[in-house]
């Protein structure tokens, strides 16, 4: 009998192993010894297509260049990138696959539906994110948290953008006008005590270089409709150099906490719309504006042919290339006297750019690992910067410091690739345009704590620089843009909190989006008015026909958002308080 009963245990042992192997669990691809998931494992014997659905995209195709050959490299993928045209969402929505990764471009109105229709991956079936996401279960708790509060039934299907390591930190500035200080220094550093102050300064600029290297016409500014969404986005981002951030339809001023719709008379979006048309009505204004591309824009400024922008990474990654700086030529910050430049305060709990994978898709263990590669200091350094030993690297004191290639690639973009990777640098650089950490965060792999951005290393801002960078240095007194903003008062820091914007209904999602082309349509009229008389019957004709189609509902939903901001901001700041 006993020897029955062990034949029988035998055989039931057996039976369970067999079975356990049949069901092809991830948990077979963890290390016997440790318990922890051996990514060795989940690496393909032959290349897959993995299909990276970024609404964030500027491109679309094929993963190109040395961040390509990375992902080839050490996770042996092809990245497909497919970007958001007319109708995406809804068309990859009606087919049940939204793709392998998955990237919203909020974690709103989209996000949720994709949720609500079990289109995305719970980061937490079988321990996914514990053993494949260990980096990201590891150091982001607080991201990973507010995702599961965004969700409806509380389930984690990933993470938002820019997640920091400390709430009391905060981004270098983003918005910051830069001008070519070459022509300002020869103009004998005229003051500017307003933002309608850059306008006559503009004009003189253009009297002294009327043409662009490749010999076109030079104006003030060039814009770009690319990036519009509820508003013109050139015109609404201008408001972050008075401490206002984009919020519905409208503005939101992070220090007096209050919100101001886009259509309001006096408001900061109509005054900027205004600042713009003035440029246009005095021939400042690149005619090209309204219709040219992304990269069309890009040309006009990296070929000097416009003077004045607002985005840090239009100067430093567009015109500042040694080839103008060894000129005596470069584009630097210059603040009016009354301006808050909008920076953001590094937020613990993430931002509103979701890190999701598909429900459906074969390689969820791999899109895991992938994330949370990029997740890591190295990953992130590399998905931002380039491959590390040859953009970027550790000196022997452990801090990290940008190579020579590396040093030109960031001031050119057109450097090409050496040690085995192909093509132009920023050919390269990943094409699903959104960040894990945010670049202010600390980099724990950094000795001297320094954070992700290479413009804030001890390495780099110790070096010398070209003798029209050291006149910007000698004016302002400063070794960066960040000390320059701080040492003179032009600061306000947006706090990070929880906020996600409320659902909205099918009805006002249908008269938001009607306004939205409403306001874009007329915005771009109005900044092509040829006389203040007919800026002012466009603007009057936007605000009739918006509230036609329902603004006011727009703008009650948005007050009412303003007022849930408002309150989770003072929470954070007593919160801080605290502590």
């Amino acid at each position: 009998m006993k020897k029955i009963t062990k034949i029988l245990s035998l055989l039931f042992v057996l039976m369970l192993s067999f079975s356990l192997v049949a069901c092809g669990s991830k948990k077979d691809s963890k290390d016997d010894t440790t318990g922890e998931a051996s990514l060795d494992d989940i690496i393909p014997e032959e290349t897959v297509t993995l299909n990276v659905y970024t609404q964030l995209a500027n491109y679309s195709g094929e993963q190109i260049g040395w961040f390509g050959q990375v992902m080839k490299e050490k996770f042996n993928v092809v990245l497909n990138i497919i970007n958001e045209g007319d109708g995406t969402f809804v068309t990859r929505m009606e087919s049940g696959d939204l793709g392998d990764i998955v990237v919203f471009g909020n974690d709103a109105d989209e996000y949720l539906q994709a949720i609500n229709a079990g289109l995305l991956f719970d980061w937490e079936e079988d321990e996914l994110v514990q053993d494949y996401g260990s980096y990201i279960w590891e150091h982001m708790q607080p991201a990973l948290d507010k995702n599961r509060g965004i969700s409806p039934d509380g389930t984690l299907y990933g993470f938002g953008h820019n997640v920091g390591t400390s709430a009391t930190d905060y981004e270098p500035f983003f918005y910051m006008p830069d001008i070519r200080w070459d022509l300002y220094k020869e103009l004998g550093y005229p003051e500017v005590n307003t933002l309608e102050d850059f306008i006559p300064l503009l004009e003189q600029m253009v009297e002294l270089e009327p043409t662009s290297d490749n010999g076109s016409k030079t104006y003030g500014v060039s814009l770009f409709p690319d990036w519009d969404g509820d508003m013109v986005m050139m015109v609404k981002a201008t408001g972050a150099l008075y401490g206002y951030d984009e919020f519905g339809f409208g503005l939101y001023h992070v220090e007096r906490q209050e919100y101001e719709d886009v259509l309001q008379e006096g408001g900061m979006y109509l005054r900027a719309l205004k600042f713009y048309n003035t440029l246009y009505q005095k021939g400042l204004l690149d005619p090209d504006s309204m219709t040219q591309t992304y990269d069309d824009m890009s040309e006009a400024y990296q070929t000097g042919a416009a003077f004045f922008n607002i985005f840090d990474w239009m100067a430093s990654g567009l015109y500042n290339t040694p080839a103008h700086k060894e000129a005596g030529k470069a584009m630097m910050p210059l603040a009016a006297k009354d301006q808050t430049n909008l920076t953001y305060g590094l937020n613990i709990y993430g931002a509103n750019r979701v890190w999701t994978i598909g429900a459906n898709t074969n390689y969820p263990e791999l899109c895991m690992a992938i994330i949370n590669w990029l997740s890591t200091p190295e990953g992130f350094m590399t998905m931002e910067w380039g491959p590390k030993g040859v953009i970027w690297d550790y000196n022997e004191e452990g801090k990290p410091y940008l190579t020579e290639l590396g040093e030109n690639a960031m001031s050119d973009g057109n450097t090409e690739m050496t040690d085995g990777y192909s093509g132009k640098y920023t050919d390269g650089t990943s094409k699903i345009n959104n960040q894990t950490w945010a670049r202010a965060s600390r980099n724990f792999d950094a000795s001297n704590g320094d954070p992700y951005n290479y413009s804030q290393w001890e390495t780099y801002l110790s070096k010398p620089v070209s003798e029209i960078e050291q006149d910007w240095r000698d004016f302002t007194g400063a070794l960066s843009p960040t000390e320059y903003l701080e040492n003179n008062d032009h600061i306000t820091i947006s706090i990070g909190t929880t906020y996600v914007a409320t659902p909205k209904s099918d009805e006002l999602r249908t008269i938001w989006n009607q306004v939205a082309e409403t306001v874009k349509t007329y915005s771009w009229r109005a900044i092509y008015a040829k006389t203040d008389a007919e800026f002012d019957s466009i603007v009057e004709e936007m605000r009739t026909k918006a509230f036609e189609y329902g603004y006011e509902q727009c703008v009650e939903y948005q007050q009412n958002e303003a007022e849930i901001r408002k309150n989770l901001e003072n929470e954070a700041k007593a919160a801080s308080a605290g502590n």
